[in-house]
């Protein structure tokens, strides 16, 4: 069985969040599924998904600071800034991490570590709301 459904993310300030509930609450046919795989892909060039921390906050603004350093905004080589000085860097940040990720389904839920979440890595100072696709694919 394949399911797919697109979902859309509420805006979020520019740095690293936790979305792994707000993402499973818009499956509400994930309860249904005792093995599979999801696969989770965003449809901007300005922002990623990943998996990481999903307890300590410092994580997150850790993160958002290493990314900030090394690709640093209003840098002079940067010629694509027609969007602002967050234009350019937001699409490398996006290459460096990327635009999918894919997690295991058991028993109705996502097989995350205990200590896992999914992150939306918001690199936008002003973003809107932010569009993903969910496919899974299932016994």
């Amino acid at each position: 069985m394949i399911i797919q459904k697109e979902i859309t993310l509420k805006p979020k300030a520019r740095g690293f969040h936790l979305v792994t509930d707000e993402i499973v609450l818009q499956l509400p046919s994930l309860d249904n599924i005792s093995k599979g795989i999801a696969h989770i892909f965003i449809k901007h060039t300005s922002a990623s998904l990943t998996i990481n921390e999903n307890a300590d906050p410092t994580v997150r603004s850790d993160m958002e600071t290493y990314f900030n350093k090394v690709v640093p905004e209003n840098a002079q080589f940067y010629q694509h800034t027609l969007e602002g000085s967050d234009d350019m860097t937001s699409h490398i940040k996006s290459s460096l991490i990327g635009s999918s990720i894919s997690i295991p389904i058991t028993n109705g839920g996502f097989s995350l570590g205990i200590w896992q979440g999914i992150y939306l890595c918001e690199y936008r100072n002003n973003s809107g709301p932010r569009k993903i696709v969910v496919t899974i694919i299932s016994e």
